[in-house]
């Protein structure tokens, strides 16, 4: 049997810190060091800022990033024997590859790449009008351009997990049906794909791991995966190292923008209700049990379009009268303003005698949005500075009169696979074509797998009568939430605090989490659809709120349009608690 296959990540998103590849290659104290290092630049959003790189430049369309970053530490690299593996390739993997060659003969040293394509599917008579049309492909062609001696591998749109399970299946040598195996790799991979967020960034519990003696002036350590040949895993980080490792940052990770209990990806069904965790040693946490099935039959696709232009303007109000100034303001303006679509939002009024002034303002916003720039550019901010002298007292902006920008209209989309041609072209040139797995599972929507969900009872007894105290929800839940789309993703979880109290108080949490309680704490959600899905191995609920970001984070108008804070306002809200729980 294999040894463990060490997989680092040095990159959560286009823009994450640059010294971390570097970080990854020489963090280990103790010398056991890495095999692979990975790094996920991709996001939706990310897809549609290089669609519009394209446009400026034909020749670029990848993560730049990614170059500075092996400018920096390709000959160590090489010298260390460490393969990478990254998605920074974008729209144009095959340019990131030919910058790489550059890169290298820059630097005096031969470097072996390979790159993997066919995931863009414009031109392809299917997605005509986008500006980027990408399938997720799978990860056999990164293993396979690993087996033929790539030192480093570009892709395109592939899953976040699949530079993870990539490596895994060129070293243990699994096969297209190792099921159980691949699903362990792929919830290895969905955990540090998105760097720190593993190691403490992004955690509710941010202040029990500071209590716990985690270091708060020091950068949070990128994330390991160390993949056992039977799937199962131990995420840890170098010594050393800022944040923490715990069975709660790997719970939040894998609860990030998941859906239902089967986490769809193209080589493997891996039913995240099978996950089991466990603390191992201080920052080693063991991810084990993961079963997997067959893959959809479909593939998804991410499709950016050009929805128009948008701009917005931003009035600070302070002090009395809050409410009479915005209508004031507003009915100035109302009529004035020639955008298609207009959209006010305000911050909530302060109350009491406030001891800053900014402590007695709020920010009344107006977002503007049309098919054209022209009616965003003077014509909208135009008017709004013409009553700077002329409207409510203490008129102020927060910014000088923008320029209107640009957004997209993030949709998924879902093709057969023979629409897809998955590709690696080899580090000497040649071409392989991935074939396609020859076992497929039945590809159905949530309420054909579940017809009663969101309205089935729960799977834990009701408690007797009891009485209860209003508290916040967060008191012993954490929560991780973001974006899908023009959904929004909610995990929340009980603490692993090692209270007596910890069956007792999940048993809760799934019990009172149902979309009608969603619809309560979360009022913009009263009119959408909502699926809550229940993961007792996690001590967690998953809700997605469909629609919540309406077209996506470029065009959504919300305050939040990453549903970032979602979590943490959802952790804030008062509900009835058990007093025996508390």
């Amino acid at each position: 049997m294999t040894a463990p296959l060490r997989i680092a990540n040095c990159s959560g998103f286009y823009g994450d810190r640059l010294s971390a590849l570097r970080e990854q290659l020489e963090g280990d104290s103790a010398g056991s060091g890495v095999d692979v290092i990975t790094g996920d630049y991709l996001a939706e959003l990310t897809m549609l800022i290089l669609g519009m790189d394209t446009l400026r430049d034909a020749d670029l369309g990848y993560a730049r990033t990614f170059l500075r970053q092996l400018e920096d530490t390709l000959g160590l690299v090489l010298e260390r024997g460490v393969k990478i593996v990254s998605n920074a390739g974008g729209l144009n993997p095959a340019g990131l590859a030919t910058q790489i060659h550059k890169l290298a003969a820059d630097l005096g040293v031969d470097a072996k790449v390979a790159y993997v394509a066919g995931d863009d599917l414009r031109g392809a008579g299917l997605f005509d009008d986008a500006l980027t049309a990408n399938a997720y492909l799978g990860a056999f062609g990164i293993a396979s351009a690993l087996t033929r001696g790539a030192d480093i591998v570009v892709t395109g749109r592939v899953t976040d997990a699949s530079v993870v399970v990539g490596p895994a299946i060129a070293h243990h040598g699994w096969l297209p049906t190792d099921y159980d195996a691949l699903a362990g790799a792929v919830v290895a991979g969905h955990v540090i794909e998105c760097g720190t967020q593993a190691t403490g960034g992004n955690f509710s519990g941010f202040a029990d791991l500071f209590r716990a003696g985690a270091p708060m002036t020091t950068p949070l350590g990128f994330p390991i995966a160390e993949v056992a040949a039977d799937g199962s895993s131990v995420i840890t980080k170098h010594d050393g190292t800022g944040g923490a490792v715990t069975v709660d940052t790997v719970t939040a990770q894998l609860l990030y923008e998941i859906q239902s209990t089967r986490y769809l990806n193209p080589d493997v069904t891996t039913r995240l209700d099978s996950v089991r965790l466990r603390q191992q040693a201080p920052d080693r946490v063991e991810i084990s049990g993961v079963t997997g099935c067959a893959p959809p039959e479909r593939l998804k696709v991410a499709v950016n379009t050009l929805g128009g232009y948008r701009n917005q303007v931003e009035f600070v109000l302070t002090g009395l009268d809050i409410d009479a100034k915005a209508e004031w303001l507003r009915s100035q303006l109302d009529g004035r303003l020639a955008a298609k679509e207009v959209v006010w939002t305000q911050t909530p009024a302060r109350s009491g005698d406030a001891d800053t002034e900014e402590g007695a303002s709020v920010i009344l916003r107006c977002i503007g949005k049309d098919p054209e720039p022209g009616p965003l550019g003077k014509p909208f901010t135009g008017p709004a500075v013409e009553l700077a002298l002329a409207s409510y007292p203490g008129f102020t902006m927060t910014t000088p009169p923008q320029k209107p920008s640009p957004y997209g209209v993030y949709t998924p989309a879902y093709v057969d696979r023979s629409s897809v041609e998955h590709t690696v072209v080899h580090h000497d040139g040649t071409r392989e074509v991935i074939a396609d797995p020859t076992e497929y599972a039945e590809q159905v929507a949530p309420e054909e797998l579940d017809p009663d969900l969101g309205k089935r009872p729960s799977p834990y007894p009701a408690p007797a009568d009891t009485i209860t105290r209003r508290m916040p929800l967060g008191t012993f839940v954490h929560a991780r939430s973001g974006d899908k789309g023009g959904d929004a993703n909610l995990g929340l979880w009980v603490k692993n605090d090692g209270s007596p109290k910890y069956e007792a108080r999940v048993q809760w949490l799934a019990k009172m989490v149902k979309d009608r309680k969603v619809r309560e704490v979360v009022p913009e959600a009263r009119d959408l659809d909502i699926d809550v899905y229940v993961l007792p191995n996690l001590g967690a609920v998953n809700v997605v709120i469909h629609g919540l970001l309406g077209d996506g984070v470029a065009a959504s108008t919300r305050f939040d349009p990453q549903a970032k804070g979602l979590g943490e306002w959802v952790r804030s809200r008062i509900v009835h608690i058990q007093e025996d729980l508390v």
